[in-house]
């Protein structure tokens, strides 16, 4: 009896179920009225199980029109639904040598479900004993299912080979089979097979079974680069890949492309309006907006003759509420409600006025639209003028004592100059205090200089005790910054210091530099000899390396200068007093650093006139994101996410789109490019700043995205679902799916192409280059200016937030990195050793074709010496030739498998998130620490070995041992003599044919030069 094998392996991006941000499922499969399960997987949503599931068939005939129905489920008392999939008996292979692993979309079980995530399955017939089994039906002939995609086996040719564009694509899928026996022999000679199906979005399931299995699929890499456009404004039809440049990457941590109804991509075909092409990197999105701009001539509802009122906007269920005014009969409210169009529940638009009241609010009038009569308004249009209504009464009639109010409604997009300050109705439930805090907004980070304070020296300096001679240094403070001299190189009241120290300021240079002078008493206990006030703005600015500004001599106030003095001490004080000497500048020749280096978004100097002009723009569409995990689940509640972008000096921060796991953002912004060889970060939060939240609560990380401007084609619009990893001391977590839309316009190809030849950093940088130290240092006080400016901003773009975005904590200690980098170098020196290796095959003939043909051509190049360079160059041609059809197609981003992320371990992890100092128990850091000393020590070790060889390269030469010394001078002499009557050409023909000596002249003992090298002295002898 034939056998069926249901191989479950694993499931990916689960809905959880358990109330905890979680699940634990299991998965059952059903076959002809047969049951097997798999076990629990307690508390993941990303389960595998890898477990094979066997069943019976009866009649092997009766397979291709069986059904084998798969389920996954939580584990509690009565198991949730977590998703299904059906796969037709037609497309099941009749051997495990056919068999592929394929994932496939889970699907809903009814119109409510909520339902995402893809199971990993791998479904084929066990063999018979005995023989192969017959073949109980043939391949049907070429015909299209759903009449709506050809499915086409092809051909692999290259890593990244382009599919034929001429390949029929419509609304939906079908397949088609080619059978021919001319193919089935031209496949079996190929070594890959890449095959195409259809999954859903997943977005609420979709998708269905893979398609029947082409004859001996192979296992292959899948493309994301042929997707197709669904009708309307829906969410983009995707393709699922595997991205060759991430091998060894879990699947789900790739790059998934897509092919939104994008206006720029669709060039304005279907009946899109052309006047959208402002807007062209997101989907439209229709809103109806009103905007409550005043009333006037309200009647009085209260007996007491006042009126307090407010305006209520209701559609549908929705409702939004303007501001109560006290006390008011003509008020200005000025406020705009959005609603969108996708959830209109009602015709009609009511505006209400309302008296507020302590019981019962009283009703003073309104104003209702039909909603198909609501003009459309395209932004390029100015603004829609409000115009007075006259309110009415319940029954419909018109007030004849007065009471209007001005009103504006209009239906526009997300592109409405009022669409950032507009109440939202998925905004309802929230107050108008915290309503700030959900809008989508613009900054601009401070313009920071670095400040030069040199002390040089000082006079007359004035000690408690005259007798004594003091110990004096200086402290300079400029805000939260403080930087103090090293003491004075001789004890005298003419102190010298001759010190350079660097701050950070910020416009428009509001604060003052407070530099005192103290004297050290002893240990912990300081005296205060003078101290200087001075702003910052009387500070000259310095633009090029040109002669610093002339110093300065400083009169020096006593402590207790500013207190009650008699006239007589103030006349003293004017007279005579101690002096400093100071030379001070602000740079704005240099950039100032507050990202890391390598994820550097501009790198422009400070001043204005040194900047160069532009040479593109790049536009960022953030279209949406999937399968966010409920970062409030314990609440309830499922996501408030919101998205923050960085690019030079501008930061945007989009809408918070309230409880819920596939956000729909669609704003684009556009940033200047003065440097290609830049990047852009992207970084999804979660607002933790809504109603009922606490103000010392941090807004949550979802994940972040990094995209290199220079891996780029220009005019190209990239369309990708990133992957948000996080990396969290629990381990690797990925929160969702990020969907951007990107593109890099250059308007300047000559300033482009020379800026790769034009230094990294402004030209101060390397005149008068600022130490490492002094520069990690000032890294870090401007990410805390930047951090505090933009805190205080109205919505505030939070520390959290803006630390997260800059990096901070990127120079700390890590063994994740340490490694990662360390794997870095091994992967660069791999290539070293390929070569190598290449070399040592030829030098023992191991290809005996490949190192004849090596012989010739070194023989050529000997005898043609003016062959060399242009050989090598044109080879370096060639090769760049060859690779650029296996260039990369796809931006990279973050790479869980080079990060070393998806291997660390608990402990690693817990070291890498703890605070600085530490905080962990003694015993643990005491295991840390024995660690870091187990790597140190072969740190130590390798760099020993190599100063151990760069020693015995300078022996030679030293006579420290004279015996080699006087050796190795006798044979320079020889080989001096001999070479000067050698001809070049002769001595590198013998040189390379040993080199290049067949095996039998060979012997594994090393040679003599090797030999002699290696007995020459080191220094590591004399080390105690």
């Amino acid at each position: 009896m034939a056998k069926l094998v249901v191989e479950v392996v694993d499931c990916s991006d689960l809905m959880p179920k358990d109330g905890q941000g979680s699940s634990s499922p299991f998965v059952e499969v059903h076959f002809d009225g047969q049951s097997q399960r798999t076990q629990t997987k307690p508390k993941d949503l990303n389960p595998s199980w890898n477990e094979k599931l066997v069943f019976n068939i009866n009649h092997l005939n009766d397979l291709p029109s069986s059904t084998i129905e798969v389920v996954v489920k939580h584990h509690s008392n009565q198991p949730n639904f977590l998703g299904r999939v059906r796969i037709s008996g037609i497309s099941i292979p009749l051997s495990e040598a056919q068999a592929s692993l394929q994932r496939y979309p889970l699907d809903k079980r009814g119109l409510f479900s909520n339902i995402r995530g893809d199971i990993a399955l791998k479904v084929y017939v066990a063999e018979i004993h005995g023989g192969p089994y017959p073949s109980p039906y043939q391949p049907p002939e070429p015909q299209s299912v759903g009449n709506d995609f050809e499915s086409r086996e092809i051909p692999f040719v290259s890593p990244l080979q382009e599919i034929n564009s001429n390949y029929k694509v419509d609304d939906e899928f079908r397949y088609e089979y080619k059978d021919s026996e001319e193919k089935e022999k031209k496949h079996k000679k190929e070594k890959e097979v890449r095959t195409f199906y259809s999954v859903g979005t997943g977005i609420g399931g979709g998708g269905g079974a893979a398609p029947p299995p082409v004859p001996k699929p192979v296992m292959a890499e899948t493309r994301s680069d042929f997707a197709r456009v669904g009708p309307g404004p829906g969410p983009a039809t995707v393709m699922h890949t595997n991205n060759m440049q991430f091998q060894g990457q879990r699947p789900e941590f790739g790059l998934v492309e897509t092919r939104p109804p994008l206006a720029a991509r669709m060039r304005y075909h279907r009946g899109i309006d052309k006047t959208s092409s402002t807007y062209d990197l997101v989907e439209p999105m229709q809103y109806l907006y009103v905007n409550v701009v005043k009333a006037r001539d309200l009647p009085v509802m209260d007996i007491s003759g006042s009126l307090d009122p407010y305006v209520e906007v209701k559609l549908g269920n929705y409702k939004g509420v303007t501001k109560h005014l006290e006390k008011n009969q003509n008020p200005v409210w000025d406020s705009i409600f959005a609603f969108s169009k996708e959830r209109l529940q009602s015709n009609l638009i009511e505006v209400i006025v309302k008296d507020k009241d302590i019981g019962k609010d009283d009703f003073v009038g309104r104003v209702v639209f039909d909603v198909m009569e609501v003009p459309v308004r395209v932004p390029p249009d100015s603004p829609l003028a409000p115009q007075w209504y006259k309110l009415a009464d319940k029954t419909g009639d018109k007030y004849k004592t007065g009471g209007e109010i001005m009103l504006a409604v209009w239906i526009g997009t997300q592109a409405d100059e009022s669409f950032p300050e507009a109440w939202h109705s998925d905004a309802h439930n929230v107050s108008h205090h915290n309503l700030v805090n959900t809008r989508s907004k613009v900054y601009f980070s401070p313009k920071l200089y670095y400040l030069r304070v040199h002390v040089i020296e000082a006079q007359d300096l004035v000690p408690s005790e005259k007798t004594r001679q003091p110990d004096t240094y200086v402290k300079v403070q400029l805000g939260h910054q403080l930087r103090v001299t090293r003491p004075s190189q001789m004890r005298h009241v003419n102190a010298v210091w001759n010190e350079e120290l660097m701050f950070v300021a910020s416009e428009p240079f509001d604060e003052h530099i407070s530099i005192t002078v103290d004297e050290r008493l002893g240990p912990g206990k300081d005296e205060v000899l003078g101290r200087l006030t001075i702003p910052v703005r009387g500070v000259p600015q310095r633009a090029d390396s040109t002669k610093l500004p002339d110093p300065i001599w400083f009169n020096l106030h006593k402590p207790s200068f500013g207190t009650e003095l008699d006239e007589g001490e103030k006349k003293k004080e004017a007279r005579f007093s101690s002096k400093i000497h100071l030379r001070l500048c602000v740079d704005a020749g240099y950039h100032v650093l507050d990202e890391t280096t390598h994820f550097s978004s501009d790198l422009q100097p400070s001043s204005k006139h040194l900047r160069k002009a532009s040479i593109g723009i790049l536009e960022l569409g953030i279209l949406s994101a999937r399968n966010l995990l409920p970062m409030k689940g314990r609440e309830g509640r499922a996501t408030d996410a919101y998205c923050v972008a960085k690019y030079g000096n501008k930061w945007v921060r989009t809408r918070t789109l309230l409880d819920t796991l596939t956000p729909r953002w669609n704003e684009q912004y556009t940033w200047e490019v003065h440097d290609p060889c830049t990047i852009i970060t992207v970084g999804v939060f979660d607002n933790c700043h809504i109603n009922g939240s606490r103000e010392d609560a941090k807004d949550q990380r979802i994940g972040k995205v990094r995209i290199r401007l220079s891996t780029l084609e220009t005019d190209r619009i990239y369309t990708h679902y990133y992957p948000l990893l996080v990396l969290q001391p629990s381990g690797l977590k990925k929160h969702g799916e990020l969907h951007l839309a990107v593109r890099f316009t250059c308007v300047a190809w000559v300033n482009m192409v020379a800026q790769y030849g034009r230094p990294l950093l402004p030209k101060m940088h390397y005149v008068q280059p600022i130490s490492v130290r002094h520069i990690d240092w000032l890294r870090h006080q401007a990410m805390q200016i930047v951090a505090a400016r933009l805190a205080r901003a109205e919505p505030p773009l939070r520390r959290e937030t803006v630390e997260y975005m800059l990096d901070v904590d990127y120079h700390m200690w890590s063994l994740r990195r340490s490694k990662a980098n360390f794997y870095r170098i091994m992967s660069l020196l791999s290539g070293i050793t390929a070569v190598c290796r290449w070399l040592g095959g030829i030098c023992y003939w191991k290809n005996p074709l490949t190192t004849c043909l090596v012989h010739i051509l070194f023989l050529i190049l000997v005898c043609y010496p003016e062959l060399i360079l242009p050989t090598i160059f044109l080879y370096l041609f060639v090769i760049g030739l060859w690779n650029y059809r296996c260039r990369p197609r796809n931006p990279p981003h973050m790479d869980a498998r080079i990060s070393q992320a998806e291997n660390a371990n608990q402990d690693e992890l817990d070291e890498e998130f703890d605070t600085f100092p530490t905080s962990r128990p003694t015993d643990i850091v005491r295991m840390r620490y024995d660690r870091m000393r187990s790597v140190a020590g072969r740190v130590q070790t390798v760099i020993g070995d190599l100063a151990t060889q760069g020693e015995r390269a300078l022996a030679i030469l030293s006579w420290r041992d004279s015996r080699a010394t006087a050796i190795f001078i006798i044979f320079a002499l020889i080989w001096a003599v001999f070479l000067y009557v050698t001809p070049f050409q002769v001595i590198a023909v013998i040189y390379g044919l040993y080199l290049l000596r067949h095996p039998r002249f060979r012997h594994k003992m090393p040679s003599v030069p090797v030999n002699f090298f290696k007995r020459l002295p080191a220094k590591s002898d004399m080390l105690l």
